[in-house]
């Protein structure tokens, strides 16, 4: 085989290799109902548990990357603490094992096999299960055929000069091999690719396990590229989940590469006691050093906290995002209480509502990144909240219910939807405040190149009017005060909704009427108007919501007797 020929060959078989693991982890994922995330929000409420979150959830995906990445979009949203996070990523360290184990049972042999079965069930079958199926099959053939092709590829690489003094080098100095290890995983993004490679290596008698063993130290070091990237531009609190990913991983393989000696004893030990074929050895060796790892570094989990603060400084905001409480054994038991629960959790839902617009307006009178994290942070809480009750009182519409209480599920889905675009009008704001900004920017840059004083254009004279302000204020009473009504079904409080929400209006329409004689003076470029008209024209929408409450409240005087007849009296 040519040069050509052994690079042709390794780098399709990486290819196919690192498809079959994504598309096997993707299969996975839709296999177990895609509540991943939702595991890793719910159930890290101590250490272990938050370890055995990260075991489970990186065994299903097949990716200690990907658990990291949604571990750091979690603590990012304000969904889970940093210490938390760490219990998670320690996990995650363990739940990769998996895939050098799959990987040692060395099934190449059968992957075309295993790959044409997957294909029939993915192609052939139209229930989901057997779809799910095919995929996860497909991926695993994939992933053995592609190690097969590297296999064949690197098999050369013993005889070559150069090769084994490299392997040399690496036994006498493991730093070199951590080195490499690290690079080879930065460079491939897949941690199961680096040891998959390793493997195929040492089975050809390519290296030794005393070269193997550091460039298995460095895979874990180089796997924590991903979590980094993925808390670039992200909160403090982000990234300080990243650096602690790559604190724990480097002080693990500081510790094992100092105690290599004694550990390659006791991998040796152990194959005998197992007769493991090379392969194994190689999966054995990972696992371990990952159990190890994390038995060590378990109980400094505090500690770890402590020092990437510490690497890491800044104050940490806190927007005290909570996750969905919802249980669903009184669903059958006491519907009563669950559309109790279900109302909570609602009002919780406009309370985030409520936060994320008092945000829009801090945004509005003073643009700062921060203020949009913070918008989008409660924006997200709020579609999860969206997400989790429709589920909940879709379940609740199922049970045997009074009339009342069918009218109030109907209602509280009707209050979630409200809250949720309440949510999608205070993103939108934030997105046409940042294109009134660009606007100004370019202008000020424009009359900069042509030599002259920049004077603040009739975009920046609107980045803050006092009219769209007081709307801002008037909308943000109506939703707290829509709130009020929901724990208290005042009717005084409802009926001041109804008569602010004709302010709102009158408001909106003073708005409209003075952009447009800005415009029609040449005072402004017509797309600034179009900016502010949108602006308001969401706060008007989302004053709207309010009065589905209101409505809601004063219409059970008035007579709404089912969810259908107070539906349609909406829609009128």
């Amino acid at each position: 085989m040519s040069y050509q020929e052994m690079l042709f060959s390794f780098l399709g078989g990486l290819g196919i290799f690192l498809f079959g693991i994504k598309y096997m982890g993707d299969g996975l994922q839709k296999a177990a109902g895609d509540r991943l995330r939702e595991v890793l929000n719910k159930f890290t409420s101590t250490p272990l548990r938050a370890v055995l979150a990260g075991i489970i959830v990186t065994g299903l995906i097949q990716s200690s990357s990907g658990t990291t990445v949604l571990t750091v979009g979690l603590v990012s949203a304000g969904f889970m603490s940093l210490r938390q996070a760490i219990g998670v990523i320690m996990g995650a360290n363990v739940g990769t094992t998996v895939t050098a184990f799959i990987i040692g049972f060395n099934l190449s042999a059968y992957a075309l096999p295993i790959i044409g079965i997957g294909a029939i069930l993915l192609f052939f079958t139209k229930r989901k299960l057997f779809q799910n199926s095919g995929q996860i099959l497909f991926g695993f053939g994939c992933l053995f055929f592609g190690l097969k092709l590297m296999g064949t590829s690197m098999e050369p690489l013993k005889d070559l000069p150069q090769f084994n003094d490299l392997m040399i080098s690496v036994s006498h100095h493991p730093v070199l091999g951590v080195f490499i290890g690290t690079l080879l995983t930065m460079v491939l993004q897949s941690s199961s690719a680096t040891i998959g490679i390793l493997q195929q290596l040492y089975a050809q008698n390519s290296l030794a396990l005393g070269a193997a063993l550091p460039i298995l130290f460095g895979d874990n070091i180089g796997t924590t590229i991903t979590a980094v990237i993925a808390a670039l531009g992200a909160s403090i609190a982000a990234k300080r989940t990243a650096g602690a990913h790559v604190v724990f991983n480097l002080v693990g393989a500081i510790i094992f590469t100092l105690l290599l000696t004694p550990f390659t004893h006791v991998v040796i030990a152990m194959t005998d006691v197992f007769h493991l074929n090379p392969s194994m050895q190689i999966a054995f060796a990972h696992g371990l050093f990952n159990l190890s790892n994390l038995a060590i570094q378990f109980w400094f989990i505090p500690q770890i906290e402590l020092l990437v603060k510490k690497i890491i400084p800044g104050t940490e905001k806190s927007l005290d995002i909570r996750a969905v409480e919802l249980n669903e054994d009184f669903l059958y038991t006491s519907p009563s209480i669950a559309l109790r629960q279900a109302s909570n959790e609602v009002i919780q839902m406009g309370d985030y509502a409520l936060r994320a617009l008092s945000a829009t307006k801090d945004f509005y009178v003073k643009p700062a990144e921060d203020i949009k994290d913070d918008v989008f942070q409660y924006e997200e809480a709020i579609n999860r909240f969206d997400v989790e009750l429709t589920e909940y009182l879709a379940k609740v519409a199922t049970v045997e219910l009074s009339q009342t209480e069918s009218q109030e599920q109907a209602m509280l889905l009707e209050f979630t939807k409200d809250f949720e675009r309440i949510g999608d009008h205070c993103k939108n704001i934030v997105g046409f405040v940042e294109e009134a900004c660009e606007l100004e920017q370019k202008q000020r840059n424009k009359e900069k190149r042509n030599g002259n004083n920049p004077k603040p254009t009739r975009t920046a004279l609107l980045l803050y009017d006092e009219d769209l302000v007081l709307l801002f204020d008037k909308v943000l009473k109506n939703i707290r005060d829509a709130l009020s009504v929901l724990e208290t079904d005042d009717h005084d409080l409802a009926t001041k909704i109804l008569s602010r929400e004709k302010e709102v209006n009158e408001l909106v329409d003073l708005l409209r009427r003075k952009y447009f004689r800005l415009m029609s003076k040449g005072d402004g470029r017509a797309a600034d108007s179009v900016l502010f008209i949108d602006i308001s024209s969401n706060l008007e929408r989302s004053s709207d919501r309010t009065l589905h409450i209101a409505k809601y409240i004063l219409g059970n005087v008035y007579g709404f007797k089912t969810p259908a007849s107070y539906l349609q009296q909406l829609n009128e």
